[in-house]
């Protein structure tokens, strides 16, 4: 029983070396902090100085890349087989994808991000302009661009995913460029690296996260002083919570959580909005979403080549935000692929980019311009001066306001709360990625991951290495940014092949109804069937022609199938494969609805009830089937050579390789 209990679904080649790398940097910044940080720093100064340029041109590319796909004739391409449904409701799923995307950090930056940008040099001297500028990019840093680059890498996700039924991992986002060696060398490296890179992430942005839950704390007085006895106790208890929420799963802990934390944080929204300069604040955002309409291409191409004196902003924000956005897409794109089996690309992409990035907007004009107003009209650059306190600034920034301490409470819920959900999401998408996404992992193995976390967020918290991880996830983001634009390729290659494959016509060689039975037809159509009638029809006429097409293919050297259910009735025949998809056809009773009018029509003397019957095909591939009810024996068995030959003619073609070999089979029989 011990044994069977500690049983692992860890892929080795996957976890040994990532575990080697992960603890190898964090002891290095543990026990070296100030001489890996000052090496790490070295390294990504230079990254950002000289090939800042690769990070403008990526986002850049990301962002034209989703949007040509929302409008473009792939949009209507489900996430999924034709026929599948979403799994969480919009609220839940937006609610999810959000905390998981941006989680803490609304609540860390919602007021130093724009305070900083407004008490900088690189603005100028001119109120107008430096509060201006300090919304304008922080909803450049926070809008369409960051969620573009998540958006990316959880629509191929998803789509290889659910669409190729290949495995959920960053390896079968280059399927179509790699092909089988998703399975080899390459592959595996893709996944240490994602593994290494969602580490370091959460283990940053937690350990980031627990000094304001403390600072937080003891501005409410609930804490004496921000100490590490006490960042020990609160990582212990909201690790131990999330750990709990991970084993119950996306449905229950993570969902339940996400939706809680949405609530609340538009509850705090809306009180801000109401007791802080509200006319001001609604005039601002309407004014900042014009400025950022205005200026959305300057500011997405401007590298400030020519304002040399804004360099160090630029690299120091833009481009950290590019890079940081870039490493945490691993982990956000797997938890958005996760949850969004069944929904179109237009969807996916549309809700995406705009929703969070709108709700983003809305949380930042009321926190950042609050802020603003009240440094410039009240506290006469109180709050400016706090600009290196960003633990703080948020909660002094509420003693500005009515009720303080119920405001404070509540951020410190909403941090909270944010904080188990990136953890517990982090937990699930790392054991995920470790196992190849291989099924149910034991219990243990959660705890695990959330325990490796806590120990290495509070050792690196101790001895001042964060800044060090931090420089590290930075650092990684730079080939990441490579590979994502390898998945736009691959993507797009799989959509052109998958767009044909559904869109592909009978051949010339079959040939429609002929006239010879047209009385029986007149008979058929004006008449309705119900359910008694089709089952007769699927259970006679239907197996009567598989059952000679199964004669006539054994005599080719073919092995055929029939298989047959009841409950609806439905049979199936079904032509084995090695290495493509089985070839299905099938006929299912089908019911759907008719209007009243034509049970009263006199024309229709046979419709008695609003329910009627027929017999519709099914295909292996989940093309759309149609209705079969008019055609003979013979007819229908002409019907299935049509789709076989059909069949035969795409999978002869080579282009179509990728999209009819994957492991569609291997997954249907497990």
């Amino acid at each position: 029983m011990v044994q069977r209990n500690l049983k692992s679904t860890l892929d080795r080649d996957i976890t040994v070396p990532g575990l080697t790398f992960i603890i190898g940097v964090c002891l290095l910044s543990v026990f070296f902090p100030q001489g890996t940080e000052e090496v790490l720093n070295h390294i990504k100064q230079f990254i950002f100085v000289n090939l800042n340029w690769v990070y403008v041109w990526s986002v850049t590319i990301f962002v034209i890349f989703l949007v040509y796909l929302m409008f473009s004739k792939y949009g209507d391409i489900k996430l999924g087989s034709n026929d599948s449904k979403p799994e969480y409701s919009f609220f839940s799923w937006i609610s999810m994808l959000f905390a998981a995307g941006m989680g803490i950090g609304l609540m860390y930056f919602a007021v130093a991000e724009p305070i900083s940008h407004y008490s900088t040099e690189a603005f100028g001297k001119y109120y107008i302009n430096r509060a201006k500028n300090a919304q304008l990019y922080t909803f450049f840093h926070w809008g369409i661009h960051a969620w573009a680059v998540y958006g990316l890498v959880g629509l191929s996700l998803a789509y290889f995913a659910y669409r190729y039924r290949l495995p959920l991992s960053l390896r079968s986002c280059l399927y179509p460029l790699l092909k089988g060696k998703v399975n080899g060398k390459w592959g595996t490296a893709i996944d240490v690296f994602a593994l290494c890179s969602t580490f370091f992430g959460i283990t940053t942005t937690l350990g980031f996260g627990v000094v304001q839950i403390n600072s937080g704390l003891k501005t409410l007085g609930i804490l004496p002083e921000t100490s590490f006895g006490y960042q020990v106790g609160i990582v212990a208890v909201l690790v131990s919570f999330a750990i709990f929420s991970a084993t119950s799963g996306v449905n229950k802990g993570i969902k339940i959580l996400s939706n809680i934390n949405i609530g609340a944080s538009i509850v705090l929204l809306l009180f801000v909005l109401a007791v802080g300069p509200t006319v001001y604040l609604i005039g601002s955002f309407t004014d900042g979403l014009g400025n950022y309409i205005n200026n959305f291409f300057n500011i997405t191409f401007n590298t400030h080549v020519y304002e040399e004196e804004t360099l160090p902003w630029f690299y120091n924000w833009s481009i950290l935000y590019w890079a940081w956005w870039i490493s945490w897409a691993p982990f956000v794109g797997l938890f958005i692929a996760r949850i969004s089996k069944g929904r179109t690309i237009k969807s996916f992409v549309s809700a995406v980019l705009i929703l969070p990035t709108l709700f983003n907007f809305i949380w930042f004009s009321i926190f950042g311009n609050s802020a603003i107003w009240l440094d410039f009209n009240i506290t006469g650059g109180a709050l400016s001066e706090l600009v290196n306190d960003p633990d703080a600034l948020m909660f002094r920034f509420l003693e500005l306001l009515p009720m303080p301490f119920i405001s404070s409470f509540l951020v410190i819920t909403i941090i909270v709360i944010f904080f188990m959900t990136s953890a517990d999401s982090g937990i699930l998408v790392m054991d995920s990625i470790a196992t190849r996404n291989s099924g149910k992992s034991p219990v243990w193995q959660k705890v695990f991951w959330g325990v490796l976390l806590a120990v290495l967020a509070l050792m690196l918290l101790n001895a001042g290495g964060l800044q060090a991880l931090q420089t590290m996830t930075l650092i990684t983001a730079l080939p990441f940014s490579l590979i994502m634009l390898l998945f736009t390729v691959a993507l797009m290659k799989g959509l052109v092949i998958d767009y044909k494959y559904y869109q592909r016509g009978f051949s010339v060689s079959t040939v429609p109804w002929s006239g010879d039975l047209w009385r029986q037809r007149l008979k058929e159509i004006i008449s309705f069937k119900n359910r008694p009638s089709v089952d007769e029809f699927i259970k006679v006429n239907a197996l009567e022609a598989f059952m000679e097409l199964k004669k006539e293919f054994a005599t080719n050297g073919i092995d055929v199938k029939i298989k047959s259910s009841q409950n609806p009735e439905r049979i199936e025949l079904e032509i084995s494969h090695d290495v493509v998809n089985n070839f299905i056809y099938g006929v299912k009773s089908q019911v759907r609805m008719v209007s009243e009018h034509l049970i009263d029509d006199h024309n229709l003397p046979e419709l008695q009830d609003k329910q009627i019957y027929y017999p519709k095909t099914f295909f292996g591939d989940s093309r759309e089937g149609y209705n079969v009810q008019y055609f003979t024996k013979n007819e229908l068995i002409s019907d299935v050579l049509k789709h076989y030959e059909r069949f035969l003619d795409i999978v002869a073609e080579t282009a179509n390789e990728m999209f009819i070999s994957s492991d569609a089979n291997k997954n249907k029989e497990t």
